[in-house]
């Protein structure tokens, strides 16, 4: 996917809206940790970046949630949210809006959306009989279906289906297939990783059928227009969601400015949903496609999907009080290949954030910043001697720098860190070879230079890293007395001035010891 437009262009990114009918687990941090990352690297850059997340609230499965807890269905959507958004402010999640499907603006948008399907010709009224999962939220043809080792019928999920039969209004997602074969020929990059574009398009060759799109058998849904009795399905007002954020359909402008420009980064569990399903919706309602769709992997626990029954999910707020928010951002950023699946565990997280964070960053920054203390008044000092392995250690940054850069034009977030961090390894190895604690007792200005550059390095690299660890960056930076407006990568060419008075040091990057629940 072509993600790196120029720095004037705008760039809108979204996450899948979250169920609140439980607990915030580890996937729904990981999505949002990701999609922030994403969002900070690119305002870093300089671009004009909005990012949305939220809940999504109505359907089948949030009343039943409701019903079991024995609560009135919109107490118990209100009291869950604050749980997600609780999460996302632990994790330092920058979102320019929390959307809830249940708000005012989300009803009007899907309305809107819907009347615009309805006078395109495809919305007909007609009587739904088949497959329906609840957990899901998604019907499924009889030849989708899967069996069980006791008989039992599934998804393709694996996930319990149910018959289900009542009126229903259509979606005539049949006269789509080769509009959305089309599109997916000439936008090669409109869903990523390339496989799960292969998967679509293996779905929709194999022939579409119309699409349900409202229920009778529950009312806590938006209500379609002119059609008592009916909700919309739970997908249409979901999926709307990315527009009503932008002002749909009262904000043209705004939607003009950002929506040719989004990128929806979403689990692999429901791609087709916005591979297939939303670019028909929005090709029935004369609506201009998003960028594109990134489907990301599961986290699993030591290898093993999670579940309730197993007991084994991770509660991300749990590993937030026990390690930091930065560390768990750090590991699943840097430990996880954004696209594949990826492994977590406590002890995972302790090991790569000793060696990356404690280890490496922040030995380079405790040690050179106590040496200014002790040494130069607390001020940065004078480089009056460089030579060519200061040269060499700046030219290793900034190479280091291009290459995340790169790496994250193309979402490879992981790799892009993983080049930051060898550029931090450089200059521990700098700061080791250089020995600026011996060359204090034979040349005192040549251990100011390397004093000074350790420092400017330490500076570059808490820059380069802030969009993966805000917290532990910005307590680098002010400990360097970077002022606020000198945090993004424009100021990377803007060198640290000797004479500047610093903060007493602190460490910033503990080291982690493993909590035994």
């Amino acid at each position: 996917m072509n993600t790196d437009p120029a720095v004037g262009t705008p760039f809108y990114i979204t996450t899948a809206i979250s169920y609140p009918n439980a607990a915030p687990h580890i996937g729904h941090a990981y999505e949002a940790i990701t999609s922030d990352a994403i969002a900070r690297f690119r305002k870093a850059q300089g671009q004009d970046v909005r990012f949305q997340t939220g809940t999504d609230e109505h359907g089948l499965k949030m009343a039943k949630a409701a019903r079991d807890h024995d609560r009135d269905v919109a107490d118990y959507a209100r009291e869950m949210t604050a749980e997600f958004k609780a999460m996302c402010d632990g994790l330092d999640i920058g979102y320019d809006r929390f959307i809830r499907t249940t708000d005012a603006d989300n009803y009007a948008a899907a309305t809107a959306l819907w009347k615009a399907m309805a006078d395109n010709g495809d919305l007909y009224l007609g009587r739904y009989e088949g497959w329906y999962s609840l957990r899901d939220e998604a019907f499924y043809d009889e030849s989708e279906l899967v069996t069980a080792q006791t008989g039992e019928k599934l998804s393709p999920q694996g996930t319990a289906v149910e018959w289900t039969a009542e009126e229903s209004w259509f979606f005539r997602l049949s006269n789509y297939q080769q509009k959305l074969l089309d599109l997916y020929d000439s936008r090669p990059d409109f869903v990523r990783p390339a496989g799960r574009l292969n998967e679509v398009r293996r779905f929709v060759e194999g022939g579409l059928n119309d699409l349900s799109m409202s229920r009778t058998s529950f009312d806590w849904g938006v209500p379609v227009p002119g059609s008592d009795g009916h909700v919309m399905y739970v997908w249409v007002d979901a999926l709307t969601n990315y527009l009503t954020g932008l002002g749909y359909p009262d904000n043209p402008d705004m939607v003009a400015r950002y929506w040719p420009h989004c990128v929806h980064n979403i689990g692999k569990d429901i791609v087709r949903f916005h591979a297939v399903y939303w670019p028909a919706f929005l090709m029935s309602a004369g609506i201009d496609l998003p960028h594109g769709i990134f489907g990301h992997g599961f986290i699993l626990h030591r290898g093993e999907k999670m579940s309730k029954s197993s007991g084994n999910v991770i509660d991300p707020m749990t590993l937030v009080e026990r390690y930091g928010s930065d560390a768990v951002r750090y590991f699943l950023l840097r430990e996880v290949g954004f696209g594949n699946d990826g492994s977590a565990s406590e002890e995972a997280i302790v090991a790569r954030c000793n060696a990356d964070l404690a280890n490496n960053l922040g030995n380079l920054a405790q040690r050179s910043l106590s040496m200014i203390a002790k040494n130069c008044d607390g001020a940065i000092p004078a480089a009056t001697s460089p030579d060519a392995a200061d040269a060499a250690l700046f030219a290793t940054i900034n190479r280091c720098y291009g290459e995340a850069v790169e790496k994250m034009a193309g979402f490879a977030i992981n790799q892009a860190l993983e080049a930051i961090w060898e550029a931090a390894s450089a200059a521990n190895q700098y700061f080791a070879d250089q020995a600026p604690w011996a060359l204090r007792k034979t040349d005192a200005a040549r251990a100011d230079t390397v004093l000074y550059t350790a420092a400017e390095a330490v500076r570059r690299l808490a820059i380069m890293a802030r969009w993966a660890i805000p917290r532990s960056a910005d307590a680098l930076l002010d400990q360097l007395a970077v002022g606020a407006g000198d945090r993004d990568f424009a100021a990377l060419d803007r060198p640290i001035e000797s004479g500047t008075q610093l903060p007493a040091p602190n460490g910033v990057f503990p080291r982690l010891q493993l909590v035994e629940a």
